[in-house]
């Protein structure tokens, strides 16, 4: 079983118990937090699609803050003398996938009427 959600203008493919980094979030360590944008949910037997996105939540536990690796920018222009350097580091929250809520629910969905059988004679 696994969704699909989207947060920090990025989607994520997540399962329960799966660790993720994504673009940083107000929240503390150790808090359980919702994500409500879930674009589609996969249960072993069902496909949800939402459009755009389902009324489920995903709930996650919040790990820890974090800065990413530095990123170099250098730009030059040859023969302008023109040479520019920078760099970025990108903060992050660390999650922990806990649960898919509305996973294990199957659609309502009617089963075929069965054909009376007719009797001869």
């Amino acid at each position: 079983m696994y969704a699909v959600i989207e947060t920090g203008g990025k989607q994520y493919r997540v399962a329960p118990g799966d660790v993720l980094r994504v673009e940083k979030l107000a929240a503390e360590a150790g808090e359980a937090i919702d994500l409500e944008r879930v674009l589609l949910i996969n249960d072993d037997n069902e496909v949800r699609i939402g459009t755009p996105t389902l009324s489920e939540k995903v709930t996650a536990r919040v790990l820890g803050h974090g800065r990413g690796e530095k990123i170099r920018i250098f730009k030059m222009k040859r023969r302008k003398q023109y040479r520019k350097h920078a760099g970025h580091r990108q903060d992050y929250t660390e999650l922990e996938i806990t649960s898919i809520a509305g996973a294990g629910k199957a659609a309502a969905k009617k089963a075929p009427k069965a054909k009376k059988a007719e009797s001869e004679g």
